[in-house]
């Protein structure tokens, strides 16, 4: 692997580490902040602010990659998060906590840049398994994480903030000295207007192709909102796990989805084509849901962890068919304007499933991952009707 993929996937890991390790610490540090018995709103109103950032900042940190270079983006935003870790770390507050959350948001959406600049330095033949890696490098920074934040929540709630800090200033580091600039950047003045988050997506419904595989993300998008806002919650209520406890069950499941999408994604599509990988991916997923919906002991949730991760093996296929819709010089804008649909998706959900776990807690906490169960089919009649053998579009952004 060569040194620019390292510094990337190394930011992909810590921008999944800072969303994992907050899952097992939130909800008590939402009651100490709050003094409140039933946080699940306020964990939804978080996760949806965090998302709301993201689709404002995705398309605009992917375009000003197209005209500036991916480097100066990544850079600013890696400092950035350095930055907003410590302020997370020592805020007293609940708006103050709200706004650490909405400069997070911000600073992740460097995930478009990264995934442009994968895109630049890949040929097409090697796209799938460089997205399967990227999508293992989450699950790495997911068993990191949740382990981290519990573990060290544990002992103090606000010191897994301190950690993520470190980590992000040894990678902006490691970025400044070896990262290089990944192709030409296009120059020009910035047109401020093609900033506007919603103008970019416009675009989306003058391309045909495009707008199926849109919605699948969207709705892979929206299921995966579930567990970031109910996990621990479910955990504590059903369980009565710790933080710790809630750190290794994420954790555990991070280890599961890193190997099934690091090593299986390629041999899953020569056996079973680009749309039985995807379809299989959301059956496996859709059974350990409903086990887990239904489970009495926590081994049960244990046990199941690698049927659920396989429910990942079908997304870089996605992935890979998405760059395909598009010409080379508009893979960041593209992936700004992909990655915004999908912080929609992160903006509607954690309000929607906080909304129904606050509902059913106190009778049936489990009854939430069969609404995530019913959000999955709703993608299978898209995927059925996905072409995947389209030409490349050279449609401009409106």
């Amino acid at each position: 692997m060569n040194k620019p993929l390292i510094v990337i996937f190394t930011a992909i890991v810590l921008d999944a580490v800072g969303i994992g390790l907050i899952f097992p610490i939130l909800p008590t540090l939402l009651e100490d902040v709050t003094h409140a018995d039933n946080v699940a709103t306020y964990i939804g109103i978080m996760a949806a602010l965090y998302a709301t950032m993201q689709f404002i900042f995705a398309p605009v940190l992917g375009s000003l990659s197209d005209r500036l270079g991916r480097r100066p983006v990544l850079l600013i935003s890696l400092g950035g998060a350095a930055i907003n870790y410590l302020f997370l770390a020592f805020a007293p507050s609940l708006w103050l906590l709200l706004l650490g959350r909405a400069i997070a948001g911000i600073s992740s959406a460097n995930v478009s840049v990264a995934t442009a600049y994968i895109t630049d330095i890949s040929p097409e033949d090697k796209r799938a398994s460089r997205f399967g890696l990227f999508n293992a490098m989450f699950g790495i920074g997911f068993i990191i994480g949740p382990i981290l934040g519990g573990l060290l929540g544990d002992y103090w709630v606000r010191l897994p903030f301190i950690a993520a800090a470190v980590l992000n200033g040894f990678n902006l580091l490691l970025a400044i000295f070896v990262l290089p600039e990944s192709r030409k950047p296009a120059g020009g003045t910035i047109d401020f207007a093609a900033l506007n988050p919603l103008r970019p997506l416009r675009w989306i419904f003058t391309v045909k192709s495009v707008l199926p595989i849109v919605f699948v993300f969207f709705i892979f998008s929206a299921t995966g909102e579930a567990y970031g806002t109910t996990w621990a919650l479910w955990g504590k209520d059903t369980f009565e796990w710790n933080g710790l406890w809630i750190g290794l069950s994420l954790g555990a499941y991070g280890v599961c989805q890193a190997l099934a999408q690091a090593f299986l994604p390629g041999p899953a599509v020569k056996l079973l084509g680009e749309r039985g990988a995807i379809l299989t991916g959301i059956a496996c997923a859709c059974i350990a849901l409903t086990v887990m919906a239904f489970a009495t002991q926590p081994w049960m949730i244990f046990a199941i962890m690698p049927i659920f991760a396989l429910g990942g093996i079908g997304v870089p296929t996605l992935q890979s068919l998405a760059t395909r819709q598009v010409d080379e010089s508009l893979q960041g804008q593209f992936q700004g304007v992909l990655a915004s649909a999908l912080s929609l998706a992160s903006i509607i959900a954690p309000l929607f499933f906080s909304s129904f776990y606050f509902v059913v807690r106190q009778q049936w906490p489990g009854a939430i991952w069969l609404t995530v169960v019913a959000v999955y089919l709703i993608s299978i009649p898209l995927i059925l009707g996905l072409r995947f053998n389209t030409p490349k579009s050279s449609v401009q952004p409106a």
